[in-house]
Formats: structure tokens, C-alpha cells, sequence
């Protein structure tokens, strides 16, 4: 599995806290659960775009057993503590094989720090090292912060947008943009949630 970054690795965030990102791994089962616990109800609904309150067994499974190749997940913790501090994953589209869909969930009391904008940089990356050249992903069309997350990594090609909700994919094969001081803030207070456009399965293509 070639990796351009070696994991775990240390991220500072602009309020000088450490967090260790590193792939997922069964073992992570039961801090995926509580870090669900830890998202609003707000950024449940974002995060899969329809009311869910708990994580099935089954999802559990699939959201923590993964090949780390069409299916790449990384956590996010705090260094000192451990506590969860954001998950973001990428699956890749079984007929699209050089598109994947992208989804990052940080819990409420970490948004806003720069987490979500640390996994989705380090998931662009992955997804290049594995072969995916655009990331497509789904957000309800009001929240700007995840726009402006997506909008740092390459061109933009929005897909649909209707009832709220926006698709769009991300040319990832460019070099990521160098983001104005303007433009960094705005990502820095990016709330960290998106979605994947069929929630029910967790973003599984069959």
C-alpha cells in the first residue's frame, strides 16, 4: 500500500493543540461510536443528510474494516488525551474506479479548530497515492464552511444541487491551492462535516 505520508503523524492546530491522525483500524470500533455520540444532532444531519441517532453493529463493521484502498478512512485524536477528535474517508465508485466519495465528520467540540481541513488534505493524498483523480461529495448548500474545505483542494465541477442539497466533485489531479489569508481563516473555522450521497449505506456502491 504505497503512502506518500508515513502514519501516525502529528498535526498542530492554530489554537496549539497536537492531534495524531493515522489510518483506521477495527480496534477503533468503539471510539467511532463515541465520537458519533459527540456530533450535535445538527451535524448528524449534515454529516449523513437525514436523522440517524445511533451507528448500527453492521455499519460499525464497514466503517472500521477496511481495505485502505477503495476504502480509506483516518482518525483523528487528540495527542495528549486520545480523545476523538474527527473521522474522514474516501470510497472509491466501483464503475467510476478513479472517483471517490469523500465524507469527514468532526464532533461539535472540535469544529471549527482545523480538523476537518487536516483529514481532507491528508485524504486528497491517499486517494492519489490509490489511483482517484476526483473526489465527489455532497453537502447541504448552506454549509459554506464544507464549500470552502473542498473548494482548497483543486477546480470544482458542481454536479446537482436541489432540495438543499448540493453534489459536486473535485479535480484532484492539480496541485492544491495556496490558500490567501482570507481564504485560510475561512477553512480554519470550517465546521468539518460532509457527506456521502447515499447515506444509508454508509457511501457503499454495489
Amino acid at each position: 500500500m504505497p503512502r506518500s505520508t508515513r502514519y501516525p503523524l502529528t498535526r498542530e492546530l492554530a489554537d496549539g493543540t497536537a492531534i495524531e491522525i493515522r489510518p483506521i483500524a477495527p480496534a477503533d470500533r468503539t471510539a467511532l461510536a463515541e465520537g458519533f455520540e459527540g456530533l450535535s444532532e445538527q451535524s448528524r444531519y449534515r454529516r449523513f443528510l437525514s436523522p440517524v441517532d445511533h451507528l448500527s453493529e453492521s455499519s460499525l463493521t464497514y466503517l472500521t474494516e477496511v481495505d485502505h484502498h477503495d476504502h480509506e478512512a483516518l482518525v483523528a485524536s487528540d495527542s495528549a488525551s486520545g480523545e476523538p477528535a474527527g473521522v474522514g474517508r474516501f470510497i472509491r465508485i466501483a464503475a467510476e474506479p478513479k472517483i471517490a466519495e469523500v465524507a469527514v465528520a468532526v464532533p461539535d467540540a472540535w469544529q471549527g479548530r482545523g480538523v476537518g481541513t487536516a483529514l481532507l488534505e491528508l485524504l486528497a493524498e491517499r486517494a492519489r497515492d490509490e489511483g482517484v483523480e476526483t473526489f465527489r461529495a455532497t453537502c447541504l448548500s448552506d454549509n459554506l464552511e464544507a464549500l470552502h474545505l473542498l473548494e482548497s483542494l483543486g477546480p470544482e465541477r458542481p454536479l446537482s444541487s436541489g432540495a438543499g442539497v448540493i453534489e459536486l466533485e473535485v479535480d484532484l489531479s492539480s496541485p492544491m491551492r495556496a490558500a490567501n489569508p482570507l481564504r485560510r481563516a475561512l477553512r480554519e473555522a470550517a465546521t468539518g462535516v460532509l457527506a456521502f450521497a447515499n447515506p444509508g449505506s454508509g457511501g457503499r456502491r454495489t
